[in-house]
């Protein structure tokens, strides 16, 4: 299971990478195995105000369909359009090409506070 070290993660399998005060976020490899193959993404609005720990995308895979929850508060800056065309980025990339948004945190440092790897690592294994 790829647990990239540069990233945060929280135990409802999102990840965050925090880049110049802005955080991107995803769906983890172990969330993207779990939903098989993905289908259809709902991303959020440009300019929505998000809040830690409420649904903020909806992910439908051949499984089942599931609510993505926000790591941390703040605005939508940015959407990964590319997943509207392309849902099954979020399988092949979840890293990569597969992000769904990037947010300006309400608290850049409550993302110190997110799940390191080392801890979801622990946490998936049990």
């Amino acid at each position: 299971m790829n647990v990239p070290d540069d990233l945060r993660y929280t135990s409802d399998h999102e990840w965050v990478r925090l880049v110049q005060g802005r955080a991107r976020l995803g769906l983890t490899d172990y969330a993207q195995e779990a939903l098989g193959d993905v289908v259809f993404v709902q991303l959020p609005a440009v300019g929505a105000v998000i809040d830690a720990g409420t649904s903020f995308s909806e992910v439908e895979s051949t499984k089942a369909v599931s609510d993505v929850y926000a790591p941390l508060s703040g605005t939508v800056v940015e959407i990964n359009g590319v997943l509207v065309d392309a849902p099954e980025q979020l399988n092949q990339d979840p890293y990569g090409d597969g992000w769904l948004c990037v947010i300006e945190p309400l608290d850049p440092s409550a993302y110190n506070h997110l799940l390191d790897a080392d801890a979801y690592r622990k946490l998936i294994e049990t």
